[in-house]
Protein backbone atom coordinates (compact mmCIF):
# COMPACT_ATOMS: atom_id res chain seq x y z
CA UNK A 1 0.00 0.00 0.00
CA UNK A 2 1.50 3.60 -0.94
CA UNK A 3 2.65 5.45 2.38
CA UNK A 4 -0.12 8.23 1.49
CA UNK A 5 -2.48 5.55 1.27
CA UNK A 6 -0.93 4.22 5.07
CA UNK A 7 -1.32 7.68 6.23
CA UNK A 8 -5.04 8.42 5.21
CA UNK A 9 -6.01 4.94 6.63
CA UNK A 10 -4.06 5.54 10.01
CA UNK A 11 -5.73 9.10 10.28
CA UNK A 12 -9.34 7.66 9.75
CA UNK A 13 -8.77 5.12 12.48
CA UNK A 14 -7.29 7.87 15.01
CA UNK A 15 -10.30 10.70 14.12
CA UNK A 16 -13.16 7.62 14.18
CA UNK A 17 -11.42 6.47 17.42
CA UNK A 18 -11.61 10.04 18.94
CA UNK A 19 -15.29 11.08 17.59
CA UNK A 20 -16.12 7.91 18.65
CA UNK A 21 -15.22 7.90 21.76
CA UNK A 22 -12.64 4.70 21.90
CA UNK A 23 -10.27 7.71 22.58
CA UNK A 24 -12.52 9.32 25.29
CA UNK A 25 -11.93 13.13 26.14
CA UNK A 26 -8.63 13.43 28.44
CA UNK A 27 -7.10 10.31 27.16
CA UNK A 28 -3.39 10.72 26.08
CA UNK A 29 -2.09 8.89 23.01
CA UNK A 30 1.45 8.87 22.12
CA UNK A 31 3.49 8.88 18.68
CA UNK A 32 5.04 5.73 19.93
CA UNK A 33 1.85 4.05 20.70
CA UNK A 34 0.41 4.78 17.15
CA UNK A 35 3.66 3.58 15.58
CA UNK A 36 2.87 0.04 17.48
CA UNK A 37 -0.63 -0.26 16.89
CA UNK A 38 -0.51 0.74 13.35
CA UNK A 39 3.01 0.03 12.28
CA UNK A 40 3.39 3.06 10.63
CA UNK A 41 7.04 5.22 10.64
CA UNK A 42 7.00 7.67 13.57
CA UNK A 43 7.03 10.32 10.23
CA UNK A 44 3.43 9.33 9.32
CA UNK A 45 2.29 9.56 13.25
CA UNK A 46 3.26 12.72 13.53
CA UNK A 47 1.37 13.76 10.56
CA UNK A 48 -1.49 12.01 11.60
CA UNK A 49 -1.25 13.90 14.98
CA UNK A 50 -0.52 17.01 13.37
CA UNK A 51 -3.60 16.79 11.26
CA UNK A 52 -5.77 15.75 14.27
CA UNK A 53 -4.51 19.11 16.14
CA UNK A 54 -5.28 21.28 13.21
CA UNK A 55 -9.09 19.96 13.47
CA UNK A 56 -8.98 20.73 17.36
CA UNK A 57 -9.60 16.76 18.32
CA UNK A 58 -5.99 16.81 20.35
CA UNK A 59 -3.66 18.86 21.99
CA UNK A 60 -0.41 18.55 22.41
CA UNK A 61 0.81 18.21 26.17
CA UNK A 62 4.39 17.69 27.67
CA UNK A 63 5.66 14.50 29.25
CA UNK A 64 1.95 13.40 28.17
CA UNK A 65 1.86 13.00 24.52
CA UNK A 66 -1.46 14.15 22.87
CA UNK A 67 -4.51 14.61 24.92
CA UNK A 68 -8.10 14.56 23.34
CA UNK A 69 -9.92 17.37 23.47
CA UNK A 70 -13.59 18.16 24.72
CA UNK A 71 -15.92 17.62 22.11
CA UNK A 72 -17.08 21.70 22.14
CA UNK A 73 -13.14 22.42 20.83
CA UNK A 74 -13.50 20.17 18.03
CA UNK A 75 -14.09 21.81 14.55
CA UNK A 76 -17.15 21.15 14.28
CA UNK A 77 -17.81 21.86 10.58
CA UNK A 78 -14.44 20.73 9.19
CA UNK A 79 -15.71 17.94 6.47
CA UNK A 80 -13.13 14.91 7.94
CA UNK A 81 -14.37 15.62 11.17
CA UNK A 82 -18.22 15.28 9.63
CA UNK A 83 -17.34 12.20 8.12
CA UNK A 84 -15.78 10.42 10.66
CA UNK A 85 -18.74 11.20 13.28
CA UNK A 86 -21.24 9.85 10.23
CA UNK A 87 -19.07 7.02 10.13
CA UNK A 88 -19.07 5.50 13.45
CA UNK A 89 -23.00 6.89 14.15
CA UNK A 90 -24.97 7.22 10.79
CA UNK A 91 -28.28 7.33 12.81
CA UNK A 92 -26.87 9.84 15.38
CA UNK A 93 -27.02 13.55 16.55
CA UNK A 94 -24.70 15.10 14.12
CA UNK A 95 -26.77 14.04 10.82
CA UNK A 96 -29.87 15.62 12.52
CA UNK A 97 -28.15 18.94 13.41
CA UNK A 98 -26.31 19.12 10.03
CA UNK A 99 -29.75 19.01 8.15
CA UNK A 100 -30.91 21.78 10.50
CA UNK A 101 -28.25 23.75 9.33
CA UNK A 102 -29.39 22.97 5.92
CA UNK A 103 -32.87 24.06 6.64
CA UNK A 104 -31.34 27.41 7.75
CA UNK A 105 -28.88 27.75 4.98
CA UNK A 106 -30.29 26.58 1.42
CA UNK A 107 -33.61 28.37 1.13
CA UNK A 108 -31.49 31.89 1.64
CA UNK A 109 -28.86 30.44 -0.75
CA UNK A 110 -31.10 29.14 -3.54
CA UNK A 111 -32.77 33.01 -3.32
CA UNK A 112 -29.43 34.17 -4.01
CA UNK A 113 -28.38 31.70 -6.22
CA UNK A 114 -31.92 33.33 -8.17
CA UNK A 115 -30.41 36.50 -7.87
CA UNK A 116 -26.43 36.16 -9.03
CA UNK A 117 -26.03 32.91 -11.02
CA UNK A 118 -24.43 33.14 -13.88
CA UNK A 119 -26.26 31.81 -16.96
CA UNK A 120 -23.77 28.84 -17.17
CA UNK A 121 -25.00 27.81 -13.65
CA UNK A 122 -28.95 28.33 -14.23
CA UNK A 123 -28.47 26.22 -16.97
CA UNK A 124 -26.47 23.91 -15.23
CA UNK A 125 -28.85 23.39 -12.48
CA UNK A 126 -31.43 22.93 -14.70
CA UNK A 127 -30.16 19.88 -16.37
CA UNK A 128 -29.02 18.33 -12.62
CA UNK A 129 -32.84 18.57 -11.75
CA UNK A 130 -33.73 16.92 -14.89
CA UNK A 131 -31.20 14.21 -13.94
CA UNK A 132 -32.30 14.04 -10.70
CA UNK A 133 -35.92 13.46 -11.68
CA UNK A 134 -34.98 10.64 -14.58
CA UNK A 135 -32.44 8.94 -12.00
CA UNK A 136 -34.85 9.04 -9.29
CA UNK A 137 -37.87 7.90 -11.03
CA UNK A 138 -36.33 4.90 -12.63
CA UNK A 139 -34.22 3.22 -9.46
CA UNK A 140 -30.53 4.76 -10.25
CA UNK A 141 -29.74 5.65 -6.65
CA UNK A 142 -25.87 5.88 -7.16
CA UNK A 143 -26.65 8.40 -10.22
CA UNK A 144 -29.18 10.07 -8.18
CA UNK A 145 -27.14 10.91 -5.65
CA UNK A 146 -24.36 12.17 -7.64
CA UNK A 147 -26.42 14.44 -9.63
CA UNK A 148 -28.47 15.50 -5.87
CA UNK A 149 -24.75 16.18 -4.62
CA UNK A 150 -23.92 18.50 -7.23
CA UNK A 151 -27.04 19.87 -7.27
CA UNK A 152 -26.97 21.03 -4.41
CA UNK A 153 -23.26 22.29 -3.92
CA UNK A 154 -23.59 24.41 -7.48
CA UNK A 155 -26.18 26.69 -5.44
CA UNK A 156 -24.27 27.36 -2.41
CA UNK A 157 -21.36 28.37 -4.98
CA UNK A 158 -24.16 30.34 -7.75
CA UNK A 159 -25.23 32.12 -4.35
CA UNK A 160 -22.01 34.35 -4.76
CA UNK A 161 -21.69 34.66 -1.03
CA UNK A 162 -18.47 32.84 0.13
CA UNK A 163 -19.90 31.93 3.14
CA UNK A 164 -22.35 29.78 1.71
CA UNK A 165 -19.77 28.42 -0.74
CA UNK A 166 -17.44 27.63 1.92
CA UNK A 167 -20.07 25.05 2.96
CA UNK A 168 -19.56 22.84 -0.14
CA UNK A 169 -17.56 20.35 1.50
CA UNK A 170 -20.34 20.34 4.43
CA UNK A 171 -23.04 19.71 2.29
CA UNK A 172 -21.20 16.68 0.43
CA UNK A 173 -20.71 14.76 3.57
CA UNK A 174 -24.34 15.40 4.36
CA UNK A 175 -25.49 14.38 1.41
CA UNK A 176 -23.26 11.26 1.85
CA UNK A 177 -24.33 10.47 5.40
CA UNK A 178 -27.84 10.46 4.45
CA UNK A 179 -26.93 7.68 1.97
CA UNK A 180 -24.90 5.34 4.55
CA UNK A 181 -28.59 5.06 5.69
CA UNK A 182 -29.19 2.86 3.19
CA UNK A 183 -32.68 1.38 2.28
CA UNK A 184 -35.51 3.18 0.91
CA UNK A 185 -34.12 5.96 2.48
CA UNK A 186 -32.16 6.35 -0.54
CA UNK A 187 -35.03 6.33 -3.10
CA UNK A 188 -36.67 9.75 -3.30
CA UNK A 189 -39.89 10.44 -3.13
CA UNK A 190 -42.18 12.47 -6.35
CA UNK A 191 -42.35 15.54 -4.39
CA UNK A 192 -38.70 15.67 -3.28
CA UNK A 193 -38.20 14.90 -7.34
CA UNK A 194 -40.41 18.23 -8.28
CA UNK A 195 -39.48 20.20 -6.39
CA UNK A 196 -35.62 19.83 -7.28
CA UNK A 197 -37.38 20.81 -10.71
CA UNK A 198 -39.36 23.82 -9.34
CA UNK A 199 -35.97 25.59 -7.36
CA UNK A 200 -34.00 25.20 -10.57
CA UNK A 201 -36.49 26.59 -12.59
CA UNK A 202 -36.78 29.53 -9.94
CA UNK A 203 -33.49 30.18 -10.07
CA UNK A 204 -32.77 29.92 -13.42
CA UNK A 205 -36.05 32.12 -13.66
CA UNK A 206 -34.24 34.78 -11.38
CA UNK A 207 -37.57 34.36 -9.01
CA UNK A 208 -35.94 34.76 -5.50
CA UNK A 209 -39.16 34.10 -3.95
CA UNK A 210 -39.71 31.23 -5.50
CA UNK A 211 -36.76 29.18 -5.31
CA UNK A 212 -36.36 30.26 -1.82
CA UNK A 213 -39.66 28.95 -0.83
CA UNK A 214 -39.16 25.64 -2.57
CA UNK A 215 -36.00 25.06 -1.47
CA UNK A 216 -37.65 25.47 2.06
CA UNK A 217 -40.15 22.74 1.40
CA UNK A 218 -37.22 20.38 0.18
CA UNK A 219 -35.26 20.53 3.24
CA UNK A 220 -38.34 20.05 5.35
CA UNK A 221 -39.36 17.38 3.19
CA UNK A 222 -35.70 15.14 3.86
CA UNK A 223 -36.12 16.29 7.38
CA UNK A 224 -39.82 14.73 7.93
CA UNK A 225 -37.95 11.55 6.01
CA UNK A 226 -34.95 11.30 8.69
CA UNK A 227 -37.77 11.72 11.27
CA UNK A 228 -39.97 9.09 10.14
CA UNK A 229 -36.80 6.57 9.95
CA UNK A 230 -35.77 7.30 13.58
CA UNK A 231 -33.07 9.58 13.48
CA UNK A 232 -32.10 10.84 16.78
CA UNK A 233 -31.22 14.39 17.40
CA UNK A 234 -33.63 16.28 16.53
CA UNK A 235 -36.24 17.71 18.94
CA UNK A 236 -39.89 16.92 17.35
CA UNK A 237 -42.05 19.64 17.17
Amino acid sequence: MPATDRSAEVLDALGRAVVGGALAEGAAITLESIQAEHGVSRSVARDCVKTLESLGLVVPRRRVGVVVRPRDQWQALAPQVIRWQLDVDPRGPKLGALTELRAAVEPVAAASAARRATEDQRSRLLALAAAIHEQGSHGGVSTYLEADTEFHRLILSASQNDAFAALTGVMTEVLRGRARLGGDIDIPKAEALELHERVARAIAEGDAEDAEEAMRALVSEVRRLLLDRGLRGYARS
